[in-house]
């Protein structure tokens, strides 16, 4: 009798008949030969906790944006303790550069599908990566290669994985996911999130804010609330129910609830903008208001001379500010004009960003899902697949691996909070996060043309990188 085999099986044996044939880390044969029904690769932590919180914001399943409470969080917290698995020694060092073959875990993920076993925590949480610094092109084990600093995990107080000494989240498989699935579409339209008013709200807060004698008190501040109304959630760019969309979605909301002072800064040095206009540091907008977004911020990337090794450079992210003016139709209107003070409230988020995130790791979070963009936008951009001859066929398969679905987030309450300066009133109701991966990614020096801060070369670290000891994906 003939066997007839799956599509999935098929491309599971050829994958790693290819994988025998350019040389690279094989297969073991049983695992290859054993007859089992392939079924997709569903990844995520959130499939343990069910559409837990992330980054302290919860999303019910009418995609309501919260600010999640205590509770909410330990639950999180101890459902995710629950599901973590025993460490070994090797990957719960502390590593200063931790090395991640894409080829390598593809294979041990076919070999996890083929055992019809579900994920690592190694895996999920690549091998403790906290950031991309380089991305290097082992032509000759047809290999893409990540490399940045890493260390053990555990879990957090508010639930993120987190480093075991600095606290700091590790890199998730499927926000790599992701960021691989949509590098090429990010090029003609960003990753972001935006979080906007809808013109009826804004229309009926511009009378509202008019009414004579308007007082400055709770009740005040709940009609405002209550005029604006529920304000909207735009994802573009990757799914709205990823993992990815409700990071972005979640650092945004906690920045404007810094700026507006619902949230108490954790760090020295960040008081809210309201506060800075109460203690007189600034003039009052005249008819506008500031809208925050978070973009990337890093320096030209660094290439060697045959662009097989790439250093990303600088912080990662940054705030943003631009006034904005609503008509009396309801609608957003862009100045192209910045308040100083917002401004520096926006340069002072910025600096304290390394602070923020050890303290709010969502901020982190987004920083790492940047670094996973702008990797893969240098990937698609620059050709390495094609440099490298790995096409990433099953990190880039919708259809063999599956990242965990989550709720979409698609409304938000509107909060008021003002201080009085005059006769304005001063209302942030807008902001975002964008991630244009491409615009990093088209700027890029070459080893040479800069002065040399190290005797260690990039094609030298490339080369000391790209030597695996057997059969592993990551090594040190």
């Amino acid at each position: 009798m003939r066997r007839i085999l799956s599509a999935a099986r098929l491309r599971a044996l050829a994958y790693a008949a290819a994988a025998a044939i350019s040389g690279s880390q094989q297969l073991p044969a049983q695992a290859i030969l054993q007859d089992v029904t392939l079924s997709p690769f569903v990844i995520g932590y959130n499939v343990v906790v069910n559409n837990g919180a992330v980054g302290g914001v919860m999303i019910d399943a009418r995609g309501v944006v919260t600010r999640a409470n205590t509770d909410a969080e330990d639950r999180l917290r101890v459902a995710r303790e629950k599901a973590l698995q025993p460490l070994s020694a090797d990957l719960d060092r502390a590593s200063e550069l931790r090395k991640v073959s894409l080829r390598g875990l593809e294979q041990a993920i076919t070999e996890l599908r083929l055992k019809n076993q579900g994920v690592t925590d190694a895996i999920q949480n690549l091998a403790g990566l906290q950031r991309i610094r380089y991305v290097f092109v082992d032509p000759q084990r047809r290999d893409i290669i990540l490399a940045g600093p890493a260390e053990g995990w555990k879990v957090g107080p508010q639930g993120a994985v987190v480093g075991r000494k600095s606290g700091m989240p590790v890199l998730q498989l499927e926000d790599l996911v992701f960021a691989l699935r949509t590098a090429e579409a990010a090029s003609k339209e960003p990753i972001s999130c935006s979080i906007d008013p809808t013109s009826e709200g804004v229309q009926r807060f511009t009378r509202l804010v008019k009414t004579p004698g308007l007082a400055i008190n709770d009740a005040a501040l709940r009609r405002l609330e209550a005029a604006v109304g529920p304000q909207r959630i735009t994802i573009t760019g990757v799914p709205s129910d990823s993992r990815f969309a409700r990071v972005m979605v979640a650092a945004d909301v906690l920045m404007k609830r810094l700026a507006m002072g619902f949230e108490p800064s954790p760090v020295k040095g960040l008081p809210s903008y309201l506060e800075m206009l109460e203690r007189g540091e600034g003039s009052v907008p005249q008819g506008t208001m500031p809208r925050w977004w978070l973009t990337p911020k890093y320096e030209p990337l660094l290439r060697d001379g045959e662009g097989l090794a790439w250093e990303l450079r600088g912080p990662g992210v940054q705030a943003m500010t631009e006034d904005t003016l609503f008509t009396t139709e309801g609608n957003a209107k862009r100045t192209g004009k910045t308040n100083p003070l917002a401004k520096r409230w926006a340069d002072a988020f910025t600096d304290k960003y390394g602070e923020l995130s050890a303290e709010l790791p969502i901020f982190a979070e987004l920083r790492n899902c940047t670094d996973l963009a702008v990797a893969a936008a240098l990937i698609a951009k620059h050709n390495l697949a094609a440099k490298a001859r790995f096409d990433m066929p099953l990190l880039r398969s919708t259809s063999d691996i599956k990242p965990a679905s989550l709720a979409v987030p698609k409304t938000i309450a509107s909060q008021a909070n003002a201080v009085r300066k005059g006769s304005q009133w001063i209302v942030t109701v807008s902001g975002g996060v964008e991630i244009d991966s491409w615009a990093i990614a088209d700027k890029a020096d070459t080893e040479a043309s800069v002065p040399q801060k190290s005797a260690v070369t990039l094609a030298k670290t490339r080369e000391i990188s790209a030597t695996p000891p057997p059969r592993r994906w990551w090594w040190d």
